[in-house]
């Protein structure tokens, strides 16, 4: 099977679908991943078909004001993105669809092939809890369900014309936007984490399956650099701390505030740099850049993290606590539930993050042994699960 993978997003939003991918493409499937040039490199390196889609979403998140700059921008070249897309699966037998994707749904209908939601986050509309990139305050069944309604609506608003446009050159008549959120109730979606850190809703129609975590692409050749290998092994495991593809408005103050925070805490620490361009270095501070997280939060006694879907996934695959510091969208969502599953001591919101809540944060996680307990349950719980399995099952019931 032809498989065509349209991946739009940051660095969360594309690599667990590399390691998606090849799990499909060891099973004998033929997988092209189209997403953005900044992942071409690892998209190729991994043995996958590559396949461009315009949008530089490290530009627009670290330098044209974060979020709301990309939403902006997806919807300023819905009508190229859209293009793009239907260019990368002219080919296929099938399409993936990401949650940033979905105008992938339209190229879909368009070129008639069968498609299947793979989300990372919960985006079905359910009374059990509000829309998970909103809020994460209940309110009410009937009002949770709703406002879930009402988000997948509003979204769907700034792209009306590209969509009249691209459905045009596909040979398809327009449709309403609440239309066509109604012709994709039934629209098969596999939800990639696990059903142990979010259960499935009662009211999710039987369309909707959580599978369990699918996770990126593993790297066994993974060699460390020197500095890491004798920074790891002259002292006690030491807390990781990384806020992935958040950018960070000033990264020296940042940097500052966390070497602060682990000094008081009394822990070592290993930075990641990430988009938020953190760099300090000292006896008890390493900064890293890529570091295959599969290979380094196991050696960790903490990871401190921004709460994303895939960073989430990784640390509890991981059985460390957390202190997630949630930035936005889904990020309290995750922030909340790691706190729930009683894997970290709580959450700082990143506009409130000091370095006397860091190191009161890290204290607790290093300090109380309930929270490391309950996440080497919770990873052997996750160790089991398939989540790509499952994928590959839904596929067949398609073909």
């Amino acid at each position: 099977m032809r498989i065509t993978v349209l991946a739009v997003g940051s660095r969360g939003d594309v690599v667990p679908y590399v390691g998606l991918g090849l799990r499909l493409e060891q099973a004998g499937h033929e997988v092209t991943v189209a997403t953005h040039l900044l992942f071409e490199e690892t998209v190729v390196e991994h043995g996958l078909r590559y396949a461009a889609l315009p949008l530089d979403t490290y530009e627009e998140l670290s330098q044209k004001g974060g979020i709301v700059a990309v939403n902006r921008s997806v919807a300023a070249q819905a009508l190229p993105l859209g293009r793009a897309m239907a260019d990368a699966a002219r080919s296929a037998d099938v399409l993936l669809l990401t949650p940033a994707g979905w105008i992938g749904g339209h190229v879909a209908e368009g070129l008639r092939l069968p498609s299947l939601g793979v989300y990372l986050q919960p985006m079905t509309p359910t009374r059990e809890f509000p829309p998970a990139t909103v809020t994460t305050r209940s309110l009410g069944p009937w009002g949770n369900r709703r406002a879930a309604r009402a988000v997948l609506e509003l979204g769907q608003l700034p792209y009306r014309d590209p969509v009249r446009a691209l459905r045009a050159e596909l040979g398809l008549p327009p449709v309403g936007h609440r239309t066509w959120l109604r012709h994709l109730d039934d629209w098969p979606i596999c939800y990639g984490y696990s059903p142990h850190v979010v259960p499935q809703p009662a009211d999710w129609p039987s369309s909707c399956t959580t599978v369990g975590y699918w996770w990126p692409a593993p790297t066994p050749s993974y060699t460390p650099p020197p500095a890491l290998a004798d920074f790891l092994a002259s002292g006690p495991p030491p807390v990781y701390v990384g806020f992935g593809s958040m950018p960070a408005r000033d990264s020296r103050a940042l940097s500052a505030l966390v070497v602060e925070a682990v000094r008081e805490a009394g822990v070592r620490a290993v930075l990641g740099a990430g988009w938020a361009g953190l760099d300090a270095s000292a006896d008890d501070v390493l900064t890293v850049s890529e570091v295959p997280h599969e290979w380094l939060f196991p050696r960790t006694a903490v990871v401190v993290h921004h709460a994303g879907a895939g960073t989430t996934a990784a640390g509890l695959r991981a059985g460390v606590p957390a202190v997630p510091v949630p930035v936005m969208v889904d990020q309290p969502f995750w922030a909340r539930r790691l706190v729930r599953l009683g894997v970290a001591p709580g959450a700082i919101p990143f506009r409130r993050l000091t370095a006397g809540r860091l190191a009161g944060a890290l204290t607790a996680a290093v300090g109380d042994p309930r929270y490391r307990n309950n996440a080497r349950e919770l990873a052997a719980k996750l160790a089991v699960e398939d989540g790509a399995g499952e994928v590959m099952r839904a596929l067949k019931q398609l073909a």
